[in-house]
């Protein structure tokens, strides 16, 4: 693999990290890492369904992401590319 591949991985693996942290119950760090399909699911069930549930399923959503921006800061970048970008691993 090369530098510039590397940098972007790690890159890459930084900005949905955070996204995940700080907006994981919108869904955007699906959407950085191409995971379109569950990126809708994640909106939908983070603001229709926190409507509905006044705001309990948002925060199911937010923690989920958390959790997920955890997962995805603590792995090495070889670790996040091969689980994340190779092997496209959308939950957890």
């Amino acid at each position: 693999m090369t530098m510039s591949s590397d940098t972007e991985v790690s890159n890459k693996k930084l900005a949905a990290g955070l996204l995940a942290i700080f907006f994981g119950a919108l869904g955007v760090h699906k959407f950085v890492l191409g995971y379109n399909q569950a990126g809708i699911i994640m909106l939908l069930v983070g603001v229709a369904g926190g409507v509905v549930t006044c705001g309990l399923a948002a925060g199911v959503m937010s923690l989920i992401g958390l959790i997920e921006g955890v997962i995805y800061l603590t792995k090495t970048p070889d670790e996040f590319r091969e689980t994340y970008l190779d092997h496209q691993q959308e939950w957890f």
